[in-house]
């Protein structure tokens, strides 16, 4: 299947981007970028992504029990985020938006620690400098300019060979704080990638009300490479996060990645997304699943017990993050402000001596 060879609903020429695997399972060509991953990370990125969907459901289900007050499902984005953190190093900075569920997974952080925040039972989840990995954040698009500043400091203090990579949506393009941090990074050569999740909805505003042109030619005006690239396909979102991460790393500035995919699912479990999203839309994304279009890939050369084995282990996964989940402690009132400030202030343990101690 070659890229011309794929139509919209209008017949239009579907534009994906950089791609490498298509959906039927083929290797495709590209003039600029190749495959970087080998056989056993192919397998790795199939592995993370069935798990990753299958933790998604999971999650999904706790909250329609309610166990959680909210969950942000990642269904359809599993290529984006297994293929783009895998291209990150360990001493790389990441800071997250709110739906970044496979890439924290990727980096080592157990699964019900994302569920801790959505449970209610901390502020935030995780110790960012243990995984280098930032805490989610919810108002959309601060997390630019955290990064950026992060990748500031790590230029002025000659971390040589550490970047930053910074995840958004569609909709976090349209904030002001995203353009300012592309501003800040493309004045002062951070060393940062952006990668933006195109996932067609910004909530239920379509992301082509939003820009009339593919969000990666914005990175143009502000004097970076940007490119687009298939989301839905691991390989390609692989290569390109690589290439862009070393491009960081030599010194060369900001790049932005759009990684054009679907959101499969609701904005979140308080979303009505058949309210919108029109089922042709829906199908004809189906059809480019980034996980079906691997196991086509490996189907040649893995037998289905391999596949059985995959899916057996993404099933134990899920039963281990309900167990825990619901085995989560709920905290002492008194711990409400611990970590509103580094180290705490007088007046906070004034506040909570006169609340909880008085």
């Amino acid at each position: 299947m070659t890229l011309m060879a794929e139509r919209s609903e209008n017949g239009a020429p579907f534009d994906t981007g950089v791609r490498l695997l298509a959906p039927d399972g083929t290797l495709v060509d590209d003039p600029r970028f190749t495959v970087r991953a080998d056989s056993r990370q192919t397998e790795s990125f199939y592995r993370e992504m069935v798990r990753a969907r299958r933790l998604d459901e999971e999650a999904t289900a706790l909250q329609r029990q309610g166990e959680l007050v909210l969950w942000i499902p990642l269904r359809g984005q599993e290529a984006a985020q297994v293929g783009s953190a895998a291209a990150a190093g360990p001493a790389d900075f990441l800071f997250p938006s709110y739906r970044e569920h496979a890439v924290v997974w990727h980096r080592g952080i157990p699964p019900v620690e994302v569920l801790r925040l959505l449970r209610g039972v901390t502020h935030g989840g995780w110790d960012p400098e243990a995984y280098n990995v930032a805490n989610y954040v919810l108002v959309l698009a601060s997390q630019t300019l955290h990064a950026v500043g992060y990748g500031l400091g790590v230029r002025l203090d000659g971390a040589a060979g550490q970047v930053v990579m910074v995840y958004l949506g569609d909709g976090a393009m349209s904030q002001g704080d995203a353009n300012e941090a592309f501003v800040w990074a493309a004045s002062f050569g951070v060393p940062v990638v952006f990668f933006c999740q195109n996932n067609q909805w910004a909530i239920s505003t379509p992301s082509a009300r939003q820009s009339p042109v593919p969000l990666a030619r914005r990175a143009a005006g502000f004097g970076f490479p940007g490119v687009r690239v298939d989301g839905n396909d691991v390989l390609a979102v692989h290569a390109v996060t690589t290439w862009a991460l070393e491009h960081a790393r030599s010194g060369q500035g900001p790049v932005l990645i759009e990684a054009n995919t679907y959101r499969m699912a609701p904005h979140t479990t308080s979303d009505d997304a058949s309210r919108y999203q029109e089922a042709a839309e829906v199908a004809a994304w189906r059809a480019r699943d980034p996980i079906d279009r691997v196991a086509l890939l490996l189907g040649h050369t893995h037998d289905p017990a391999w596949f059985e084995g995959v899916r057996a282990e993404a099933e134990e996964a899920a039963a281990t993050l309900r167990r825990e989940c619901l085995a989560l402690p709920d905290p002492a009132p008194r711990t409400l402000v611990d970590h509103v400030l580094v180290g705490g202030s007088a007046l906070l343990r004034e506040q909570r001596g006169e609340i909880w101690e008085g």
